[in-house]
């Protein structure tokens, strides 16, 4: 590959890493940068919703003049069919990568790049995969639209336990079903060692399934609840005209065994969380430098917050702790907080910036941006820098019209209110000021 191919394609890289888009992550291996992962999240209101697809990309020799390779990982081993698109056995259908042909127009060409791949590859995650098998584009009979509905049954339930549940079970330890971290190269044909049977995750995205599962917790609850009111319990899946043998998404529907291992795996990234706060004090300790970074920058937050005369927020370490920072916000005048007393809990890993912030609000506040559990959703575009992550989570609270943005939905309730009707707007501007103001009383109590 000529230099001129691998510094594209670590631009491309380098543009995706630094974006603040939701929708897309990618990681490289390190000892060749040709070898890409990728996750992809799942589009909002499509059968996909909220859930993770891990994929394996490869850019050729000839890289840009022809697309990467491209294989889809969240298989489930190479057993379950997600789409049309998207085999088991982690074959691509797409026009521009070469694998499906395409209108005129839309086939590869070297202006595209690592991104437009992988948009493309989330627009096959549509809101009715069914029409995307060639032949049923416009099926209308009454035994395709009962399939149409029967297809996305299937793709919420497997969406929730592949490419959501399963994952954070093995980045936790708690996998019941012989799944796998994964260190192992995804192209067999280039390691003879590779297990291609097992269900394999990259370690590299671990951090953020974690952190999006605490965002999107209560949306999986939500629709787990939807789910369960159409769906006879251990009903096996419908198999679809166009699955076959080794090629097809196969099982049947268990949502209370979804809920319990939705919740325990809940239970264990919080108590990891707080696992934090005693490894951060053994790193003070023993003087690592991951302490004496921390330690630093707070007081250096500290120190400018003083300088501009900034009255409306006050930084503290718990316990003399830097894996745990106190953030007293005072809500300021003009902003739906104004008068307010927030109280805030910054909980940082030893393994920062590797391991981002995981941030809770503990004053009662039905926010959009607030998760019932108090899990504040935030973006930040310099992840190192924990003032910009302070300057963005005050920014994310005093945000009083936020564009609409169901990726960063983390209280479906009040999120209904905010996007309602005028009058729900009204109501969840009453909600949220009568638990500002007694913010203030619980805050000296």
């Amino acid at each position: 590959m000529s230099d001129q191919a691998i510094l594209r394609i670590t631009r491309e890289i380098s543009q995706i890493q630094h974006s603040t888009d939701l929708s897309i992550a990618v990681d490289y291996d390190e000892s060749d940068i040709r070898h890409v992962r990728a996750i992809i999240l799942g589009p909002p209101e499509t059968p996909y919703q909220f859930g993770l697809f891990e994929f394996a990309i490869k850019f050729g020799k000839d890289y840009p003049a022809r697309p990467p390779d491209v294989r889809a990982q969240t298989t489930n081993g190479g057993s379950c069919r997600f789409s049309p698109n998207l085999y088991a056995g982690g074959k691509v259908c797409l026009s521009i990568l070469g694998t499906w042909n395409g209108e005129r127009g839309e086939q590869w060409s070297s202006a595209q790049g690592l991104e437009s791949v992988l948009i493309s590859i989330q627009s096959l995650m549509s809101s009715n995969p069914y029409e995307n098998e060639p032949g049923y584009e416009h099926a209308q009979s009454p035994s395709d639209q009962e399939n149409m509905e029967q297809y996305k049954f299937k793709i919420r339930h497997e969406t929730i336990r592949i490419a959501v549940i399963q994952p954070l079970e093995v980045a936790l330890d708690i996998s019941p079903d012989g799944a796998r971290k994964t260190t192992v190269n995804p192209y067999p044909e280039d390691d003879d060692s590779s297990d291609n049977e097992a269900v394999t995750y990259s370690t590299p995205f671990f951090d953020l399934r974690k952190r999006r599962f605490l965002w999107y917790y209560e949306s999986y609850l939500q629709l787990i609840e939807t789910e369960s009111r159409f769906i006879k319990e251990k009903s096996p899946f419908k198999c679809m005209p166009f699955e076959h043998t080794n090629n097809i998404m196969d099982g049947h529907f268990d949502y209370p065994e979804l809920k319990r291992r939705l919740e325990l795996v809940k239970e264990k990234i919080l108590h990891e969380t707080e696992h934090w706060r005693l490894q951060g004090l053994q790193a003070k300790k023993d003087e690592l430098g991951i302490a004496v970074n921390l330690q630093r920058q707070f007081e250096q937050i500290v120190e400018n917050l003083k300088h501009h005369k900034n009255y409306s927020l006050d930084l503290t370490l718990v316990d003399e702790n830097p894996f745990l920072w106190k953030l007293t916000y005072f809500g300021r005048p003009t902003t739906a907080l104004e008068g307010g007393i927030i109280k805030i809990r910054m909980h940082l890993s030893p393994q920062f910036p590797q391991e981002q912030p995981r941030v809770f609000v503990d004053t009662r506040l039905p926010h959009i941006r607030v998760s019932q559990q108090g899990v504040l959703c935030y973006i930040t575009p310099k992840v190192e820098d924990l003032r910009r992550h302070i300057e963005a989570i005050v920014a994310t609270l005093e945000d009083d019209d936020p564009p609409y943005d169901p990726r960063m939905t983390v209280n479906p309730e009040a999120s209904k209110l905010f996007w309602g009707a005028p009058e729900d707007r009204r109501k969840y501007k009453r909600a949220l000021r009568r638990d500002v103001e007694k913010s203030v009383e619980d805050a000296f109590d």
